[in-house]
């Protein structure tokens, strides 16, 4: 049986895609891009031309490597494919908004909850984003931090060497993402208690997110961070 949610001493989380809104930001940057140039996009286009240049095998680590994709994509778009926009789209990062829901709810979990950061994303960019979010993490590990990104499991492995220091262990993790891909389903694998924040739940597809090989069935299952929060209170009330 699954732990109930007050059993939990620490949450960790995927960042980008759960509790930042980077889709928002890549379509907001493009679309300023493409303004200037005098052209229009399709947002959900350039998301699908985004998730299969991202996850190339030459990829760099994230952000950096959205100097790059920009190069890939830009033609296919209309865009002008010169470096400067490259280094505009991954700068964008600095301004990427989190969801509406995510600050107050993280805010409500870290009273309850020791909040760890998970993200492939390099450790200049998190910086940009915990400020975002209001600072909420007891601990924060990035691509920078581990050497790798999910879902290979020495990242995970990592934040549970951390979570063994402190005389815990892994199942005392309720892992929290949206990304079936990067997230649910090593989790599962790895035998952690997961949580899937259903952020496309009223779109088709994976939008800039890589599509899993297979669904998982997460152990808790929610349309918003706001929803996870919510049933924390209830169960402990």
């Amino acid at each position: 049986m699954r732990k109930s949610l007050p059993e939990f001493k620490y949450m960790t989380f995927d960042v980008v895609g759960t509790l930042i809104d980077f889709e928002a930001g890549l379509k907001h940057c493009l679309a300023e891009i493409a303004a200037e140039a005098g052209v229009a996009i399709d947002g959900e286009e350039a998301l699908s031309l985004y998730r299969a240049a991202r996850y190339s095998k030459d990829a760099d680590l994230f952000p950096d490597d959205l100097v790059r994709v920009y190069l890939e994509i830009a033609p296919k778009l209309g865009l002008p494919a010169e470096r400067k926009y490259g280094q505009r789209f991954r700068d964008s990062a600095k301004n990427w908004k989190g969801f509406a829901d995510s600050a107050e709810a993280l805010a409500r979990l870290a009273k309850g909850y020791r909040l760890i950061a998970m993200t492939n994303a390099r450790r200049w960019a998190f910086d940009f984003f915990a400020k975002e979010l209001g600072n909420p993490f007891y601990a924060a590990f990035t691509a920078d931090d581990t050497g790798t990104e999910k879902p290979d499991p020495i990242f995970f492995e990592k934040v549970f060497a951390f979570v063994d220091s402190e005389g815990n262990s892994k199942d005392d993790i309720l892992h929290v993402a949206q990304s079936q891909y990067h997230d649910i389903g090593i989790s599962r694998k790895l035998g952690l208690t997961n949580c899937w924040i259903e952020r496309r739940h009223a779109q088709k597809g994976y939008g800039g997110t890589i599509e899993p090989a297979e669904f998982t069935e997460p152990d808790y299952h929610f349309t918003s961070m706001a929803g996870l929060a919510d049933a924390v209170a209830v169960a402990r009330s």
